[in-house]
């Protein structure tokens, strides 16, 4: 990385926009803010359907440390066997300690989405995924989830919704910046929740939606590291997208101040008929 790039240099600290593969640095620091948001009501929908099961196959796509897992497998009252997919071998192989320590025995799987095989699986699961994938790739997707006859919960889909508290008249631009950023190439981007809702409901599955948003305090001891990290990279993406934004001083009015940022999410749970 070349470090004398000046004011263009990247201002996040442990997290890369647009990228497939993150950092445990940054995925430590937001699983409490995901675990707080993800939805509990669709989480219990989903225990209701399956409770019954002797034996529940969960595949975790994208797992990263395991996150989702650790969340989700107290939650089910079916025996779990979990397999956690990522591109990233550690990422697999550390997520998979992880369930098993809860105890929830666990399987590391390295590859990429298109590539799982679900025969046999009862539930597949990702968290912050779906952005990251085109139209295409989710609708495959629930197709072969639908083939498999597996039930789906995809938790904490950007919606492109952020409001800050206090408002800044640059805030619509700079979001405007970051939705085009992660439409880039064709990925889905914000449009995930609408995009996966749809094509499970394509494939027959009985659909569901809530909203899972983060808040984030900027002005508290406890809730300042994730809210700046995360605002940097929210930055970030927004200044490779529009080179002209000054999103430096922007940067330096926000952390000169306490602020309060809620960051949309969406969860969607897709049951077979």
């Amino acid at each position: 990385m070349d470090l004398d790039r000046g004011p263009t240099a990247p201002r996040a600290r442990l997290s890369e926009p647009g990228s497939p593969v993150c950092t445990p640095d940054w995925l430590a620091l937001r699983e409490p803010a995901d675990h707080a948001a993800r939805s509990e009501t669709l989480a219990a929908a989903l225990d209701d359907r399956l409770a019954g099961h002797d034996l529940l196959v969960v595949r975790d796509l994208g797992c990263g440390l395991g996150s989702m897992g650790r969340w989700l497998a107290p939650r089910l009252r079916a025996r779990q066997q979990w397999f956690v997919h990522d591109r990233d071998a550690d990422l697999a192989r550390r997520a998979a300690l992880s369930l098993a320590s809860l105890p929830v025995p666990a399987t590391a799987v390295v590859g990429n989405v298109a590539d799982v095989d679900l025969t046999g699986t009862d539930v597949v699961v990702c968290s912050a995924l779906l952005d990251l994938l085109t139209a295409a790739e989710i609708g495959a997707l629930a197709e072969a989830c639908a083939t498999a006859g597996a039930a789906v919960l995809c938790t904490l889909s950007v919606s492109g919704r952020v409001r800050f508290d206090p408002a800044d008249p640059d805030d619509a631009r700079i979001a405007a910046a970051f939705d085009a950023h992660q439409r880039r190439d064709g990925l889905a981007g914000p449009d995930a929740p609408d995009l996966v809702a749809d094509a499970l409901a394509r494939a027959g599955f009985v659909v569901r939606r809530e909203p899972s948003p983060w808040r984030l305090a900027g002005g508290s001891a406890a809730g300042r590291p994730l809210a700046e990290e995360w605002l940097r990279g929210w930055l970030d993406a927004a200044a490779e997208q529009d080179p002209d934004l000054d999103v430096d001083a922007y940067l330096a009015r926000r952390l000169a101040a306490p602020f309060t940022v809620e960051v949309g999410h969406v969860d969607v749970l897709g049951l077979p008929r």
